[in-house]
C-alpha cells in the first residue's frame, strides 16, 4: 500500500508530495465516458461496479496517490427523501424545495446503510482492489442546504440567503437535519472501509465571514467532531474560502483544502499547524509543458513550510482537459518533489 497520502495528511515526513485531484474519474476521460454511455448518472452512481471501474481508472492511468469515491455529495439529499434529477446542461434539479417548514419536515434521517448501500458496497470492494488510500466524501450542510433549497444550482442564492436573514430558524433546523445525516453517512463510510473522507464545501465562499460562523462553520464543526473517534484524516474544502482560511482552520480539519485563487505559502501562514491540499488552477493544465511544470514547480516551492501537502487542483478537473495534461502534471508533482 502507497499511503504517502495519508502521511502527508497527518504531517509526516514523505519521499514526494502526492497528488490526487478533484473529479480525477470523470468526463475529462474516453474511458469514463465509454462506461457513462450506456447509464444515466444516477444509475452509474448506484452501480457498485461501475462505480469501482471509474474510480480505479485515474488512479490506474496516471499514477494517482489516492482514489476518491465515485459518487455525488448529494446522492445523501435523495435519500434524506428530496428526489433528485440529474439534466444535462441544467445538473442537478430537486423537483421539491425545501423552503418551508413542510418541506423539512418531508426530509428524514436516513440509516446510511440501509438506503445508501451501494455506496458501502462500493468502499468495500475498491479496497479489495486498490494499492492506494480511499477517500470518501459528503457534501458539507450548507452546500448541501443550497440545493434543497434554491431547486438546484445557483448564481445568486436569493432563496437560501433570504431564508438565512428572515427565517434564522427554520434554516438552523435544516442544518442540523442535514448535520445529522451527514454523520452517519460518513461514519458509515468509515466502517466501510474509507480511509480519508473529506466535506465538500462548494458554495462557503458565498458567505461573509460573519454569516459563516453563524449558519455554518458550527455544522462543520459538529461533522468532523464525530467523525474523530475513527481516527482517519479529516479534509475539509470551502471552495472560494480565501476569507474564510483563518476560520476554516477551526473546523476540526486535519487537512485545510485550498482553491487557486490564494498563494499556497500565504494560505499556510493563515492556516497554522494544518495540512493543506491544493492548489493549481484547474485550467493551468491547458498550459504548454514547460510552463505547466513550472508552474507546478512554484507551488511545491511555495509550500516548502507546510506541515503536509497534498497537491491538487484548486477545483475540479474541467470536461474538456486533454487526459495527456493530467499526466504530465503528476509526473511533474511527483519528480519535481523527490526529497533525498
Amino acid at each position: 500500500m502507497n499511503d504517502t497520502f495519508l502521511r502527508a495528511c497527518r504531517g509526516e515526513k514523505t519521499a514526494y508530495t502526492p497528488i490526487w485531484i478533484m473529479r480525477q474519474a470523470g468526463r475529462y476521460l474516453p474511458e469514463y465516458q465509454r462506461v457513462r454511455g450506456g447509464v444515466s448518472f444516477l444509475e452509474l452512481c448506484k452501480r457498485p461496479d461501475l462505480c469501482v471501474e471509474v474510480t480505479l481508472q485515474p488512479v490506474d492511468l496516471f499514477g494517482m496517490d489516492a482514489a476518491i469515491l465515485f459518487s455525488d455529495i448529494l446522492i445523501l439529499m435523495e435519500a434524506m427523501g428530496a428526489p433528485l434529477d440529474f439534466h444535462e446542461g441544467r445538473g442537478p434539479v430537486f423537483a421539491e424545495t425545501v423552503r418551508n417548514q413542510a418541506g423539512l419536515d418531508r426530509l428524514r434521517v436516513p440509516d446510511a446503510e440501509a438506503e445508501t448501500p451501494f455506496v458501502m458496497e462500493t468502499i468495500r470492494l475498491l479496497r479489495r482492489e486498490l494499492q492506494v488510500p480511499l477517500i470518501g466524501f459528503a457534501g458539507a450542510p450548507f452546500t448541501c442546504a443550497t440545493y434543497l433549497i434554491e431547486g438546484g444550482s445557483s448564481k445568486v442564492f436569493w432563496e437560501t440567503k433570504k431564508m438565512m436573514y428572515t427565517a434564522p430558524e427554520l434554516f438552523h433546523a435544516l442544518m442540523a437535519k442535514i448535520t445529522a445525516a451527514t454523520i452517519g453517512y460518513l461514519q458509515a463510510q468509515a466502517r466501510a472501509g474509507a480511509q480519508a473522507l473529506q466535506l465538500f464545501d462548494s458554495w462557503a465562499g458565498i458567505l461573509a465571514p460573519v454569516d459563516f460562523v453563524e449558519f455554518a462553520l458550527p455544522y462543520v464543526q459538529e461533522i468532523l467532531a464525530a467523525l474523530r473517534q475513527f481516527n482517519l484524516p479529516l479534509i475539509y474544502f470551502a471552495n472560494n474560502g480565501a476569507t474564510l482560511l483563518e476560520l476554516s482552520a477551526t473546523s476540526g480539519a486535519d487537512v485545510i483544502g485550498l482553491d487557486w485563487r490564494v498563494n499556497i505559502g500565504e494560505a499556510i501562514r493563515r492556516v497554522g499547524e494544518r495540512a493543506v491540499q491544493g492548489n493549481l488552477d484547474p485550467f493551468a493544465l491547458l498550459l504548454p509543458r514547460d510552463q505547466l511544470r513550472a508552474r507546478i514547480g512554484r507551488i511545491l516551492a511555495d509550500a516548502r513550510e507546510a506541515r503536509g501537502h497534498v497537491f491538487n487542483l484548486g477545483h475540479g478537473v474541467h470536461q474538456f482537459t486533454p487526459p495527456e495534461q493530467v499526466r504530465i502534471a503528476v509526473d511533474a508533482v511527483h519528480e519535481l518533489s523527490q526529497r533525498s
